[in-house]
C-alpha cells in the first residue's frame, strides 16, 4: 500500500504493469470501498514541451474517451477519468483471471475448442468496437483476460484510432503503433487501418493459440515486419491433425495479406465460428477459466468464488514483512469503514507470518483471526469459513476457542444457503455450550437453538420447528423475562407459524 491519492479518492496501493503509456495500478476507491485499476500516465512522458510528450497526452485522453464510448460486457468498465496534477488517470474496473497469455502457458496444447470460444467472444467485443466506430491496433494475448466464469475481457483500448473523418491522426505518418508480432501489413506500412486490421490480429492471436506460437517471429522488429509482408503462415493442421479444416480455412482467411481478401466482418468471422462452438449443455465446464462455459452454461452464476483470489502485487516483497505495521495499518482502516483494504493487507501479511513465525504461532492466530472476522464483517462468509475451520483445528476438541470458531463457521454455512450444513454444525455443538465450562455465557446455547429452530423451517420441517421454539420460548422466558427482546421475538415466529400450519 501507498500513501499516494489519486483525486482524493484512489488510493495506489501496487503496480499491476507498465508500458509505453504508462502504469496500471491496483488502488481502493475510499468512497465505494471497492478494489478498481488506475492507469497513470507515467510524468516522465507528460512533463515539458514536445511532441512527444503531448502525443502521449492526448492518446491518454483519447483512450479514456473512447472507451468510455463502448458499452459492452467484453470490455474493461471505465469509472472515472481525469488528471491529477501533472498526471493523468483513467479508473476502471478491476478485473479478476488471468490473462490468455498466461492462460495458453498453462495449458499446453491449447484446446482448440477453447480458442474458438475466446475468438469468437472477442468477434462480439470487436463488432461493438467497430461500430462505434474504432480500431483497438493492439489486440494480442496480454490485453485479452480470461475470468473464473470464462468470459473473455478486452483490455487496453490506449492505441485505438477513432475512425471518424473530421479526428485528428495521433500518429506521425509511417509511425505504426501496435505490437510488431500481432500486426498487419498495412498497419506495419503505416497505411490506413479499419476494422480488417484488427481481423487480421484476431488471426495471429486464433494461431498462437492453436499453435503455440506466433506464425511470424524473428529477432528483430523490422525482420517479424517484413514476415507479415511477405511471407506465407505455416498451415496449423501439419503441426495439429486434430484442429477442424473449416477452423484452418477461416485461420488463412483472417492472415490474408491483402485487407480486401479478409472476412467482411466480425460478425462474419464469429457466423464461421458458430458450427465449432459447443452445444448449450453438451458438457460439463472443465472448471474456472474454462472459455466455453458462457456457451455450455449461458447466463450461469460464476463458479465456486472462493477460488478467485486477487493476484499479488508484482512490486518485490520486503524482505522481514512489518506485520505489527500492517495489523495497525488494517485496523485504522477498519475504523475508517475500508473493509476490502483490510481484508486484502491482512490476507497478503499472513503467509509471510506464517513463514517467519510459524502457523500456529499466537502471532499468526490473532492475526488469522482478525483476517477471517474481517472477512465475515465484509460479507465474503466462503473466504472466511475455511479460515475460522483452521483456526478451530488448533485447539482440542471441546476448547472454548474451538467451539467459538465452529460457531462463526456454522454462521458462515447458514449464510452461504447450505442449510443441512449449518444444522448440523448447530446441532453438534449445542450440548458442549450447554456445559457451563465450556461456554460461561448462558445466552449462547439459547442463540444455538433459536438458530436450529429457524434452519428447520428453512428446511421445511414445521413440526420440529415449533417444537425447538415452544420449548426454547419457556426456557427464554425464565432466563430473560417475558418482556425481553429474545422471547419476544420466538413468540413472533411461533404465532406466525401457528397461522400458516
Amino acid at each position: 500500500m501507498t500513501d499516494r491519492l489519486i483525486a482524493d479518492r484512489y488510493q495506489l496501493a501496487s503496480v499491476l504493469g507498465q508500458g509505453g503509456m504508462g502504469q496500471v495500478w491496483t488502488a481502493y476507491d475510499q468512497r465505494l470501498d471497492r478494489r478498481v485499476a488506475v492507469k497513470l500516465l507515467r510524468p516522465d512522458k507528460v512533463a515539458g514541451p514536445g511532441t512527444v510528450a503531448e502525443e502521449l497526452r492526448r492518446r491518454f485522453v483519447r483512450e479514456c474517451r473512447v472507451t468510455a464510448q463502448v458499452d459492452h460486457p467484453g470490455l474493461v468498465t471505465v469509472h472515472d477519468a481525469g488528471n491529477d496534477g501533472d498526471e493523468l488517470f483513467l479508473v476502471m474496473g478491476y478485473v479478476e483471471g488471468a490473462d490468455l497469455a498466461d492462460h495458453l502457458a498453462e495449458h499446453d496444447p491449447y484446446p482448440w475448442q477453447w480458442a474458438v470460444a475466446v475468438v469468437a467472444q472477442l468477434c462480439s467485443v470487436l463488432s461493438a468496437v467497430h461500430a462505434v466506430p474504432i480500431v483497438h491496433r493492439d489486440l494480442k494475448p496480454r490485453n485479452v483476460m480470461i475470468r473464473p466464469d470464462g468470459t473473455v475481457l478486452v483490455l487496453d483500448l490506449g492505441v485505438a484510432s477513432v475512425m471518424d473523418t473530421d479526428t485528428t491522426r495521433l500518429t506521425s505518418t509511417g509511425t505504426p503503433i501496435g505490437s510488431p508480432a500481432y500486426m498487419a501489413p498495412e498497419q506495419a506500412m503505416g497505411g490506413a487501418v479499419g476494422p480488417y486490421t484488427d481481423l487480421y490480429a484476431l488471426g495471429v492471436l486464433l494461431y498462437e493459440l492453436l499453435s503455440g506460437n506466433v506464425p511470424f517471429a524473428g529477432s528483430t522488429a523490422l525482420g517479424v515486419l517484413h514476415r507479415h509482408l511477405y511471407e506465407p503462415p505455416v498451415p496449423p493442421r501439419r503441426l495439429r491433425p486434430e484442429i477442424p479444416a473449416e477452423l484452418e480455412a477461416l485461420l488463412l482467411h483472417l492472415l490474408a495479406k491483402d485487407p480486401q481478401d479478409r472476412p467482411a466482418s466480425a460478425q462474419k468471422v464469429y457466423e464461421a465460428l458458430l458450427p465449432l462452438l459447443p452445444a448449450g449443455g453438451s458438457r460439463a465446464p472443465s472448471g474456472p477459466l474454462d472459455p466455453t462455459r458462457p456457451f455450455l452454461r449461458p447466463h450461469a452464476p460464476w463458479p465456486d468464488r472462493a477460488t478467485v483470489i486477487p493476484p499479488q502485487p508484482t512490486s518485490p516483497p520486503t524482505p522481514r514483512p512489518d506485520i505489527p505495521g500492517a495489523v495497525d495499518e488494517a485496523r485504522k482502516l477498519l475504523d475508517q469503514g475500508q473493509l476490502t483494504q483490510a481484508v486484502d493487507i491482512l490476507g497478503g501479511i499472513l503467509p509471510a507470518a506464517a513463514a517467519e513465525h510459524g502457523e500456529h504461532s499466537p502471532v499468526v492466530r490473532s492475526l488469522r483471526k482478525q483476517y477471517a472476522a474481517t472477512l465475515m464483517d465484509d460479507g465474503q462468509y466462503r473466504r472466511a469459513l475455511p479460515e475460522l475451520r483452521r483456526l478451530a483445528d488448533q485447539f482440542p476438541a471441546g476448547a472454548p476457542q474451538s467451539l467459538r470458531f465452529r460457531y462463526d463457521s456454522a454462521q458462515c454455512l447458514e449464510q452461504l444457503g447450505e442449510p443441512a450444513a449449518a444444522l448440523a454444525e448447530y446441532r453438534s455443538l449445542l450440548p458442549l455450550f450447554e456445559n457451563h465450562y465450556a461456554n460461561p455465557d448462558p445466552g449462547l446455547p439459547l442463540e444455538v437453538r433459536r438458530r436450529i429452530g429457524h434452519l428447520l423451517l428453512s428446511l421445511g420441517d414445521r413440526q420440529a420447528a415449533h417444537d425447538t421454539l415452544a420449548r426454547l420460548l419457556f426456557d427464554a422466558e425464565r432466563l430473560h423475562g417475558p418482556a425481553h427482546p429474545f422471547p419476544a421475538e420466538v413468540r413472533r415466529t411461533l404465532h406466525w407459524l401457528s397461522q400458516v400450519r
